[in-house]
């Protein structure tokens, strides 16, 4: 299944396995490439550049395809060492990089030099548009369905793929909304050339998250997600549990709520140990509307192959193959 995206990155499928805190690491990004797609570790889940390079040189012993590393560039007053996080990146050897958040063009120019291929999210046509001037190689287009951070406009999939395929040179991934080969058809009939998954890839064997937190998934229907942040403009989506609708309770009382006051529900340490321990409604379990169209747990490749095969037959097919 050949496409620009496959073409760059040099992958069988054009199926590529999101940045995840907690979750994108070696066991889960290796699987993916071995089966076809593009596995990605998530830089920051790493407590930093050290053990980030360690985590490359593992996954590198797991699978001998493709993966990227995703790097986040978050709004904050003290962000990570980014520039140590790329030298790390760089010297790894890493190929592909995936970016996040704020615009990395301060960055584009150094990893690129190195022979970095720069896949970009964006939730919005403006912001692809300028990380394609920034010189970004691909676009990740995220549709309001996803899980993290679909941004403030709140387009979903259907319209911002179609939208920004009109517009953008540079290839598109359609990412938020897709779990399945019907999903990844229509994405390609929309004009994206390839799929970014992170709630459906953590639904597999091979995610290293405790089975519970796999298991919530699946029951999960697409209705069960909240949108927390909203009043700090920082919207977020996730699983709906106790904590979740805790945290959208208290911003939505009279007066509203301090990011303070929400923080002990919504720190990340405390995400980290729901998903180890399986505690569903012990921390944010961030989760995407896909959740009403996942209704297993299999491995990666099984996954993958179902979900090239399902795609072929409706491209080839139409809607007649699935009535």
């Amino acid at each position: 299944m050949r496409t620009r995206v496959t073409d760059l990155l040099g992958i069988r499928y054009p199926i590529i396995q999101g940045g995840m805190q907690w979750v994108g690491r070696a066991e889960l990004a290796s699987a993916v490439s071995n089966a076809g797609g593009l596995g990605i570790l998530t830089g920051l889940t790493q407590p930093g550049p050290d053990a980030l390079a360690a985590e490359i040189e593992r996954c590198r012993s797991m699978t001998d395809k493709p993966f990227g590393v995703n790097l986040t560039f978050l709004p904050t007053t003290s962000p990570p060492p980014y520039e140590a996080f790329i030298d790390a990146i760089i010297a790894s050897g890493v190929t592909i990089l995936e970016t996040a958040g704020n615009n990395p063009k301060s960055f584009i120019e150094k990893v690129k030099s190195a022979g970095i291929t720069v896949i970009h999210k964006c939730t919005t046509v403006r912001h692809a548009l300028s990380a394609e001037r920034a010189g970004v190689d691909i676009i990740s287009i995220d549709g309001f369905e996803c899980a993290g951070h679909p941004g403030e406009d709140d387009v979903g999939g259907l319209v911002l793929f179609a939208a920004a395929a009109r517009r953008v040179k540079v290839p598109l991934i359609a990412s938020g909304g897709v779990a399945d080969g019907r999903g990844m058809a229509a994405a390609l009939a929309l004009g994206c050339e390839g799929v970014n998954m992170g709630t459906r890839f953590v639904a597999t064997k091979e995610a290293p998250v405790h089975p519970t937190i796999k298991q919530a998934l699946v029951d999960a229907n697409e209705a069960q997600t909240n949108l927390i942040f909203r009043s700090f403009r920082n919207t977020g989506r996730v699983l709906k549990n106790a904590i979740s609708d805790q945290v959208v309770a208290m911003e939505n009382r009279p007066g509203g709520c301090e990011f303070a006051d929400v923080q002990p529900l919504v720190a990340g340490q405390r995400g980290r140990k729901a998903l180890e321990a399986g505690a569903v409604d012990d921390g944010l379990i961030w989760a995407s509307q896909v959740v009403g169209l996942i209704d297993d747990i299999p491995s990666c490749a099984e996954l993958i192959e179902r979900m090239v095969n399902d795609c072929r037959t409706a491209l080839e097919g139409g809607l007649r193959a699935f009535r």
